[in-house]
């Protein structure tokens, strides 16, 4: 039978989060009101701007990948639409919801399809995990740009920016406990090492917003040229790695795009390599920009008053945000030698080489394309154990675009 297990637990966390969706959608309805109850048109434009293109995206990716399946549907209320009307559900901007109906309908069924559970599941998590950084990330931004240029701590935006932030590192934590159930025997997480990994990304994730909206607040008009010269940079460097994660190449063009916006924010890994390197050069290039920006809006403070907020206040609020980075960096360091998995060659021939049923998640088609789900074609001996294995198990079904990703995640 498959490692993948598909629990109660796990049912819980999917209508906790279908529940969490719907609430954001009423929120951004809330939120699009008061600015303009409030004649904050600009703003309300770049809010319209932002809930629109990331509902765009995560549809675009949504259908992309009904297409790259065939438009196999996996539940009763998936199949009820044809081609054609699944086709226009995603043009009104629906078809994710679908997904989310039905993954409760299997889930809800006395005879579940575990497989067709997990398979949903998978790429649920990741779309959530796209919405997140397009769409969550800038309203951050942008509610606390508007809190910083009235001059005065809003509790009630502050807090709604905490918890949008601690929404955005769950997508995060719940985007890597679905990579980890591609490492057999080794998928269960402990509660320490999920909450270190949440506590680090939120950490990162927050003081990364927090600067870019306090450079926003001072320099309004150039937050847009910065973002653009890092997306550029950023886009490249992915370009050069050669992902390879979609199927056609406007997918895969689309792919990098949205991996550089990811990337704008917080770390993302696309290619089956170690990244040490890059890694550390990322956070550097990062942590190096966070602090630029910082000390601008302090030296814009301070050169060019009236601003309701003091020269000491912003000095403390930058070296704070920059201290949270630092700080969040120890924390990942920390749970990469303590927590993270050693996945070795050696574990992935042992995987491989292991009885038929440690195997049974995946078909012969795909083993071929595109090896062993756990890591990566980098080991002749590996591919030809796999093949092994594949010959004697069941087909079974999983979710190609999540092994690709959780053979990246652990190279």
């Amino acid at each position: 039978m498959s490692f993948f297990k598909f629990s109660k637990f796990h049912c819980v966390l999917d209508y906790v989060s279908l529940a969490l969706h719907l609430v954001d959608i009423g929120m951004d309805i809330w939120a699009v009101v008061s600015l303009y109850q409030e004649e904050e048109y600009v703003y309300l434009g770049v809010l319209i701007f932002v809930l629109l293109g990331s509902s765009v995206l995560v549809q675009a990716y949504s259908w992309l990948w009904y297409t790259y399946d065939d438009l196999k549907r996996m539940s009763t209320i998936e199949g009820c639409l044809s081609p054609r009307q699944l086709k226009v559900v995603h043009f009104f901007q629906l078809g994710v919801y679908f997904r989310h109906t039905g993954l409760v309908e299997l889930t809800l069924t006395k005879n579940q399809d575990s497989d067709s559970a997990v398979y949903l599941t998978h790429d649920l998590s990741m779309l959530r995990l796209f919405e997140a950084f397009s769409e969550s990330a800038p309203q951050v931004v942008l509610s606390l740009t508007i809190m910083l240029q009235r001059g005065h701590v809003d509790p009630w935006t502050v807090l709604k920016a905490s918890i949008s932030a601690s929404t955005i590192a769950c997508s995060v934590a719940m985007y890597h406990r679905a990579l980890r159930s591609f490492l057999p025997e080794k998928e269960v997480q402990s509660i320490a090492s999920s909450l270190i990994y949440f506590i680090w990304n939120l950490l990162l994730i927050f003081s990364r917003l927090a600067a870019i909206a306090f450079f926003a607040s001072v320099l309004p008009c150039f937050i847009f040229t910065h973002f653009i010269c890092s997306w550029i940079i950023l886009f490249f460097c992915v370009w050069c790695s050669k992902p390879k994660f979609m199927d056609s190449p406007c997918g895969e063009f689309l792919y990098q795009a949205t991996v550089g916006l990811i990337l704008y924010f917080n770390w993302f890994n696309v290619v089956d390599e170690k990244t040490r390197f890059k890694t550390t050069l990322y956070h550097s290039f990062i942590l190096l920009d966070t602090s630029l920006i910082c000390g601008l809006w302090c030296w814009r403070i301070y050169t060019q008053p009236p601003f309701e907020i003091s020269f000491t206040y912003a000095c403390i609020m930058a070296v704070s945000v920059v201290a949270l980075y630092i700080f969040g960096l120890i924390l990942k360091i920390l749970y990469y030698k303590c927590f993270h998995p050693n996945v070795t060659k050696k574990t992935q021939k042992e995987d491989a080489t292991g009885p038929p049923e440690k195997a049974v998640m995946f078909s012969a088609g795909d083993a071929a394309e595109n090896g062993f789900p756990h890591i990566g074609d980098r080991s002749a001996a590996i591919e030809d154990a796999v093949d092994g294995a594949v010959s004697r198990a069941d087909v079974r079904l999983t979710n190609k675009r999540m092994r690709k990703l959780a053979g990246n995640f652990y190279s």
